[in-house]
């Protein structure tokens, strides 16, 4: 299952065969989320860092490109985690985190991976026990099964504008524009829709029912024959719109994950405002 809820989480604390994961991580302090973990968790939980271990560092493309498979599963293995593991990862709230994770594994072929709904949030909120420990499992083998496809590269993507459907995760603001707090270009991929994560969850940052989230995607023009691209920043919050479209019972789109961190620096086409813009040539 994708979606795991606390009392789910909470009966399988202490099992051999769960690993839990905590991915807190925010854009404007890159740290704040190891400091949180270091000062409480939920027990059993070890840290996975989005800078760190779910990305290569400045090898490029973009701000958090995806490190080589087969480095990324010995990594999975040095921190305890193992094949036989059933893996619950979490952040702060929304999953919009946690999915970077949920994403990655399944491209190594592990189903076994739920997102907790609700996060760091929902556990503390309804009074689940914390610890504070930093801990440190014994290293195991993971054996990666490398899943073809899933990605999209740049170029592909931009001799595909005009064909594909683009989604942008991103909040409306940067999609429009308005504002770019990181990237040297503010604005969109030219064609691209905004569909900000955020708006798959409810007020109190849990999942949307499958019904909704499919009404939303479909809204968006989503359906069984369309060939659909996500992408945010930098390829970490986009997968929160393919961990939604899953639980929707929609094809899963592919993600671009050097985003708009490797669009922007490439002297590539750029629109702005709210409406998606004309491919290039078109």
């Amino acid at each position: 299952m994708a979606l795991i809820n606390v009392d789910q989480l909470a009966a399988r604390l202490g099992s051999a065969d769960a690993r839990i994961i905590d991915t807190r991580w925010y854009l404007a302090d890159v740290q704040q989320g190891r400091r949180e973990y270091q000062i409480s968790h939920i027990p059993g939980a070890i840290f996975l860092d989005v800078e760190e271990d779910l990305s290569t560092p400045g090898k490029g493309p973009g701000r958090h490109p995806l490190p080589r498979w087969a480095d990324f599963a010995e990594l999975l293995g040095t921190r305890g985690i193992g094949n036989e593991h059933h893996v619950i990862v979490y952040d702060t709230a929304d999953g919009s985190i946690a999915a970077r994770l949920w994403w990655m594994l399944r491209r190594l072929g592990h189903e076994a991976v739920s997102v907790l709904d609700g996060g760091w949030t929902a556990w503390t909120s309804t009074g689940m026990p914390v610890e504070h420990r930093v801990n440190e499992p014994s290293a195991t083998r993971f054996v990666g099964r490398f899943q073809p496809g899933g990605s999209i590269d740049r170029d592909d993507l931009r001799a595909s504008l005009g064909e594909v459907l683009i989604l942008d995760a991103r909040a409306p603001e940067r999609f429009e524009g308005l504002t770019e707090p990181v990237d040297p270009i503010a604005g969109h991929i030219p064609t691209a829709l905004s569909a900000f994560h955020g708006g798959n969850v409810t007020a109190d940052g849990y999942f949307k029912s499958p019904a909704e989230l499919r009404a939303r995607f479909q809204g968006l023009g989503v359906d069984d024959g369309v060939r659909t691209v996500t992408y945010c920043g930098s390829g970490v919050t986009s997968c929160h719109n393919v961990l939604a479209m899953h639980l929707a019972g929609l094809p899963e789109p592919l993600l671009y994950p050097g985003s708009w961190s490797d669009w922007s620096t490439e002297g590539y086409p750029v629109a702005t405002g709210p409406e998606p813009g004309e491919a290039p040539g078109t």
